[in-house]
């Protein structure tokens, strides 16, 4: 049976580029999508090629790439342009083949295994078109399994096909430092770094056995990623499986400092998680909050749950988490709300608790999908909660992030 044929398909400098589409003259300048420093989202989110030449990366805060580039051109995100050209660019890949799985907004994943024609030839058509159409340029990476054909795409950028074959990865691959391998972060790295294990190369001549005893299951798949083992499937478009959780954070415009400045917090990120949860019909039965203060340090708490999609049943576990974990009057910078542990919400069978109110849960749930119903009409917006509505947080409820 012949090699599968993968495509890793990488939008170069995503939301960048689609900004350039509007503004061909931010081409000729340094510039760079950031969120909006009045409200504390102060981070770069995409740089173009100008701005990449003097060291900017994503990521960091604005005042450091200011540092970097003072005339550095900044541009507020705008998302739905960016979910429209992500669908543009999808419908072009949808055209050669029904697998393509999309790995995020940016990036795709396309099975042309049974496409007839030179696999490079493909390549390149795919990525003149999709400029053609859209003005975005792409990175494609080729190989026979999905690991090296996403290492191949972050190969050489912008605009660019790399093909990894079973001829040449160990020229290509191996020399890389073996913190580029997908799943090695900088605490990774640094372990393997003790062993003597540097490269890529160095992670797939080091015994499986070895890993697996320092690293666990994580170990073991390093050891098969590296020797391009790897046979994971790329899923039939629309089949991917379904999200593992669900959540929604937030830098706010001032601290939290009293238990009315938490709770307007909270129901405004679980409002939003609540709301995504029912669209997906999924039901969580962990939720996790993350708390971050003024210094930037973080913790994270969670707790199962019976199964829920409503907004009313993580604002009060978070507020448990809260008062349980978190000195009373600390100022908090950021929180997050992370629904885990995702069932399909009829296969979710709920438990009364005895101090619930016969049909409590039940009333909530139509008021909550009532919401929804009025802001799918008339816009996420025109409905607000009261104890929200006025706040100087920087935020309101009906917001997805």
């Amino acid at each position: 049976m012949p090699d599968p044929i993968y495509f890793h398909c990488d939008n170069n400098a995503f939301f960048a580029s689609v900004e350039e589409t509007f503004h061909p003259e931010y081409k000729k300048v340094p510039m760079a999508v950031a969120g909006d420093p009045a409200n504390r989202h102060g981070i770069i989110l995409a740089k173009n090629e100008l701005a990449k030449g003097f060291g900017i990366k994503t990521a960091e805060t604005i005042n450091s790439a200011r540092l970097k580039c003072p005339e550095l051109l900044l541009c507020p995100p705008r998302r739905r342009e960016y979910g429209e050209f992500c669908e543009r660019i999808n419908q072009i890949y949808e055209s050669y083949t029904d697998y393509v799985e999309r790995a995020s907004i940016d990036e795709s994943f396309l099975d042309m295994t049974f496409f007839r024609g030179s696999e490079l030839e493909m390549a390149h058509e795919i990525r003149e078109r999709v400029a053609r159409e859209t003005g975005i340029t792409i990175s494609v990476g080729v190989s026979w399994n999905r690991l090296f054909a996403k290492m191949g795409s972050d190969y050489k950028k912008p605009n660019a096909v790399t093909h990894i074959t079973r001829e040449n990865y160990q020229r290509i691959l191996w020399p890389m430092p073996a913190g580029e391998m997908f799943m090695v972060g900088r605490n990774t790295a640094a372990a393997l770094e003790k062993f003597g294990i540097k490269t890529i190369g160095d992670l797939a001549n080091t015994s499986e056995v070895f890993l697996r005893q320092q690293f666990g299951k994580q170990g073991e798949y390093l050891h098969i990623s590296a020797n391009g083992l790897d046979d994971s499937p790329i899923a039939r478009t629309g089949e991917h499986d379904p999200a593992k959780s669900i959540g929604n954070g937030r830098t706010f415009k001032r601290d939290l400092t009293s238990e009315q400045d938490i709770r307007t917090g909270l129901i405004v990120l679980a409002d939003s998680v609540a709301h995504r949860m029912r669209r997906a019909d999924v039901k969580c039965t962990t939720v996790q909050i993350t708390i971050k203060d003024t210094a930037l340090k973080s913790i994270t708490r969670q707790k199962s749950v019976q199964p829920t999609y409503l907004a009313a049943d993580l604002v009060r576990v978070c507020l448990e988490l809260i008062h349980a974990s978190w000195p009373r009057g600390k100022p908090i910078r950021l929180l997050t709300i992370t629904a885990q542990n995702l069932l399909p919400a009829e296969d979710a069978v709920e438990q009364l608790s005895l101090f619930d109110a016969p049909g409590g849960s039940k009333k909530t749930e139509q008021l909550e999908r009532a919401v929804d119903s009025i802001r799918d009409k008339h816009g996420g917006h025109s409905i607000q909660h009261g104890s929200v509505m006025g706040n100087d947080l920087g935020i309101y409820t009906g917001e997805e992030e």
